[in-house]
């Protein structure tokens, strides 16, 4: 999951704002300004942007929202909302609540009405329900001591058609620029772009494609109006007639700001969403490939200038080695590689850790990895986008009593951390559970459940000695005699920031 830093400037203004103030004392004869060791304190507002669910009357939607207990600002007590955005086709036409497409000029906007979601207390998981093709985006903020942590994890189940799956998603905060590998303009598949506008003035994307050649020749792609509080899906491969398996998708704003996620659907093996791999870094980490992986194909993009040649690790449960053959990847600048790594975990599940090679230059990468459980007509699709570490905290949500896979990865030194399994939605009490992960290695565990559960959970990493540690979670519900999966990445909830303590100096006023 990436960051979200954008979304909270607010937050930190408002917070240094405060702690200014509060520290500005009256200096007594010859006392000088002094500077103060920093303090964290936590964010005051969040934001979170969920995307359209898709275009199946079949589908089923469940939302679940959490904030972590203990961690908020002050006594005051905020509130978490999500409400519905409106529905936009890509051509800018506005849809009523009926899906028919309506003029942007004369059209109505739909009534968000009251919110899909609202989230009361911390420590306690909300869920909500929609169905049908029609259910939009939805835009949310989050204040007070609800700001901290804030997630929400959405989760559609549909059972049939071209577009059949487990789709999860983690909502994500606005942010100006985002790298998907791992999307396609093949025949078999029809992946689109979802771009949500949190903001009360309309935002302007590009969107630029890279197949294994270089840039995907596209004019349509640039100037993309997504109008206030809307959303727009846009089909990849309207963007291009070139027809590729592994595309790297670059979503950028010239105004605005926008929520970016990519919806795939294969004929084959179902749908899923693809989040956004981690910021360019030359050194990533893919954690919880499954165990019963029976295809593991990672993609990987290099954004700058210069090759990248990066060393291929499997992290496993005892240690890690390098896959025979494969232990090499040659990135070339702004060009899509993409490589078959089979059914690598061999039945243990793994995290993929991506190094520069020996003696090679340390270039930024982002990656991604679309996994296939299942053979034939059982075969269901996922993916692990490249994330980073769960740091001080992190917390996904949508966990059920039964189905629930944890992977923790630690590709350095050996660390310690600790799971919370909140209470339920419909009742139980919180439960706490410590792990040590082995450096090297990845650590996939059945998590806690808390006791008494009735309803869904959230599940929060928190990092206590050593370290890093990266963490995806996989969700499982078996439909018509599939498997259907999804995994969602657990990064850093940036729940606090460093807000800079200041003193009253007089002297300035001098002359």
């Amino acid at each position: 999951m990436k960051s979200t830093s954008l979304s909270l400037i607010a937050g930190t203004v408002a917070l240094a704002a405060v702690t200014g103030f509060a520290a500005l004392t009256a200096p007594g004869d010859g006392d000088t300004a002094q500077a103060k060791t920093a303090a964290r304190l936590p964010v005051e507002r969040s934001s979170l942007l969920c995307p359209a669910p898709g275009l199946s009357e079949l589908s089923e939607t469940t939302y679940t929202s959490f904030t972590p207990a203990g961690g908020g600002s002050g006594g005051e007590a905020g509130a978490a909302e999500l409400q519905k955005a409106t529905a936009t086709t890509a051509d800018g036409g506005k849809k009523d609540e009926k899906g028919k497409k309506e003029d942007d000029k004369g059209g109505k906007k739909a009534d968000p009405g009251k919110p899909v979601v609202s989230l009361k207390e911390p420590g306690k998981p909300v869920t909500a329900e929609e169905s049908g093709a029609d259910t939009p985006a939805l835009v949310g903020t989050a204040t007070g001591r609800l700001a901290p942590g804030w997630t929400t994890q959405q989760t559609t189940m549909v059972e049939a058609g071209s577009a059949r799956g487990l789709l999860g998603v983690s909502c994500t905060g606005p942010d100006t620029d985002f790298w998907f590998p791992a999307a396609s303009t093949s025949k078999s598949r029809e992946d689109y772009v979802e771009l949500t506008n949190p903001d009360d003035t309309a935002a302007v994307a590009d969107i630029e494609l890279y197949g294994p050649d270089g840039s995907l020749k596209s004019d349509v792609g640039e100037g993309i109006t997504v109008p206030a509080r809307s959303g727009v899906p846009v089909l990849i491969s309207t963007l291009t007639s070139e027809v590729t398996e592994d595309v790297t998708v670059h979503v950028t704003t010239r105004t605005g700001r926008v929520g970016a996620v990519i919806r795939t659907a294969d004929e084959k093996t179902g749908s899923d969403w693809l989040a956004a791999s981690a910021t360019p870094t030359d050194t990533l980490v893919l954690p919880g490939i499954p165990a019963d992986a029976t295809s593991v194909r990672l993609v990987a993009f290099a954004p700058g200038e210069a090759d990248a040649d990066l060393t291929v690790k499997l992290m496993g449960k005892t240690g890690s080695f390098s896959p025979v053959g494969q232990n090499q990847l040659h990135v070339k600048s702004r060009m899509t590689a993409g490589v078959d790594l089979k059914d690598i975990t061999k039945g243990e599940a793994g995290s993929l850790l991506l190094t520069p090679a020996k003696g090679g230059k340390h270039t930024p990468v982002v990656a991604a990895l679309r996994v296939v459980r299942g053979t034939g007509d059982k075969q269901e699709v996922g993916y692990i986008p490249a994330t980073g570490p769960v740091g001080a905290r992190a917390t996904v949500a949508d966990n059920r009593d039964k189905g629930s896979i944890l992977s923790l990865a630690a590709p350095g030194a050996t660390a310690t951390v600790k799971v919370t399994a909140s209470a339920g939605s419909g009742g139980g009490e919180q439960t706490v559970k410590k792990y040590t992960v082995e450096g090297g290695t990845t650590l996939a565990v059945t998590p806690p459940v808390p006791s008494g559960l009735k309803g869904g959970y959230a599940l929060t990493v928190e990092t206590e000695s050593g370290g890093p540690v990266h963490a995806s979670r996989m969700l499982t519900v078996t439909q018509g005699g599939i498997q259907m999966f999804t995994v969602q990445t657990l990064s850093d909830d940036n729940g606090t920031v460093e807000v800079p303590a200041a003193e009253q100096d007089l002297s300035v006023l001098d002359d």
